[in-house]
This record gives structure tokens, sequence and C-alpha cells, in this order.
């Protein structure tokens, strides 16, 4: 689906009025909450139009910089920023979602401020160097993705200027192109001998995967149930084929009145939810 989501410009000023701080990106925030029937439900927090940063902080050697934002109907968000004599790195992301939002939460159990702390991932940065990622990335806590993305940010401007030294994020960067293997249309020999060409193996076909049986139950009686052989084709540097094996995955999940949800874990870091 598509959601209206605002860039946030943030340019924090030290006592000379020279930018100390300075960040300009999108988020939006999937946060999975109860609702009052006991379903869990997923929704979608976005930005509003209306965004301030009070509380945010230049930082210096010894005290952390502080990037905080406030926006809607009570949510805020923030990451403090270290340094050290070479390099500076986001340390804790803060969230915080407010229940009472009825147009985000409208039928939400639990009312109130919701808090969620979870480490920043991403590498240290170079001193006077901003750091961009125009492409999307996401980290997860607590039953909240946050993701991020067209992001441009440098904590500890130095003389008040934002570096036109770039430090990209992973997923900014191109991945060189593959290396082509020698066949025997680019590679010359000295030989005059006529061979016969060697003969070549065919690839070997992936097996499908094997059928499993998954069910939840809510009390003695089964709410869900699923047969279905599984796998994953996970496209990146190159194509990978993983096939999820029954005999080692575990079924977890809840069953509520009109929604439910479940949760395949294979013991080897591969989770994937219905």
């Amino acid at each position: 689906g598509f959601f209206p989501s605002y860039a946030i410009e943030v340019d924090i000023k030290d006592a000379s009025n020279a930018t100390c701080l300075y960040a300009n990106w999108m988020m939006r925030f999937l946060i999975t909450y109860e609702s009052n029937n006991g379903d869990y439900k997923s929704t979608t927090l976005n930005l509003s139009s209306s965004v301030t940063h009070n509380g945010s902080v230049c930082g210096n050697d010894t005290q952390a910089a502080l990037l905080a934002v406030q926006f809607g109907e009570g949510h805020s968000w923030s990451v403090n920023m270290t340094k050290n004599n070479e390099t500076y790195q986001g340390d804790f992301i803060t969230l915080t979602y407010n229940t009472n939002d009825t147009t985000v939460f409208p039928d939400a159990k639990r009312k109130g401020p919701v808090t969620v702390l979870m480490k920043d991932p991403l590498h240290p940065v170079q001193l006077n160097t901003v750091f961009v990622c125009h492409k999307s990335y996401s980290i997860e806590a607590e039953n909240t993705t946050q993701i991020f993305w067209n992001v441009t940010v440098q904590a500890f401007v130095q003389n008040g200027t934002v570096s036109k030294k770039e430090s990209r994020c992973p997923a900014d960067t191109p991945t060189s192109a593959p290396t082509v293997p020698p066949t025997t249309a680019n590679v010359t020999t000295a030989s005059t001998t006529t061979l016969s060409p060697a003969p070549t193996t065919a690839p070997k076909p992936v097996e499908n995967p094997a059928t499993g049986n998954y069910s939840l139950k809510s009390g003695n009686k089964t709410c869900f149930l699923a047969t279905v052989g599984l796998q994953l084709n996970v496209s990146q540097d190159k194509p990978l084929l993983i096939n999820i094996n029954p005999k080692t995955t575990v079924a977890d999940g809840a069953c509520g009145n009109t929604t439910a949800t479940l949760k395949l874990n294979d013991g080897n870091s591969t989770l994937i939810g219905f």
C-alpha cells in the first residue's frame, strides 16, 4: 500500500548560531498491538506534516549528541550519537508511540505511551563526513519495525558546514560485476591440435521442498492449519534457494477472534510469518 510520508529536516545550531547537528530523512513504523477483543493487529505509524525537534542537542567530546523529534498525537523518536577521536556513531534509538491516538490505534487494549529502546545497528562514520543512505533499511524490536530511507545525517559538524564527503550505507553501494570464467570462446591457445570439447555437467536441479503440516491450538481445538512446502528465493549478491525443513521447523503464533498469526522458525535464523 501507499502511505503519506514526510521528510524531516533538522538543523541544530550551537551558541554561535553555527550548525552542529544536521539530519534529513524519511521514516515510518510498523507496529503490532493487542486490540480490545484480544486479537493482535498491525498498524502503520507515519510522520505528520508537523514535526518538532525539542530536546535535540549538539553534543561535544564528553556529551552525546541527541537528535529528537516529536510528531502526531504524542509520538516521538530519538537517537543519541557519541564520538571518539576519529568517528561518531549512533548509540541507542528510542521510539515512543501513544496508543491513545485512535486514528492509528482505534481499538488498542493498552492505553498510553509505549517506549521501545534498541541499539543503532549502523557502523561508525568518520568525523567531518556525512552519512547518506537513499535505499530503505529497517530495524526490529518489541513488535515494531522501523523503516528509514533517504537518510542524510552528520553529527558533530565542524565549522558550521555540513561536509561534502559522504559515507554511504551498504544498501547504496553497487556490487561489482561478476568475474567471467575463461571459456573456449575467449581463451587463445598455441596448440594446433584439434581437441574435442569437454563434456559439460548440467547444473543439479534444486529439489522441491518437503511438505510440512503446521498447526496451532486454542485450548484443545486446532485454530490454524497449514499444509505447505516452503522454498525461499533470496536474491542479494547472488540467488540463494533455501528449503524449509519441516522436521526442524517449529510452529508458533496465536489465534484471535478475527485474526490469526502463524510463525515458522527453522532454527537457522529463518522466521516466516503468516
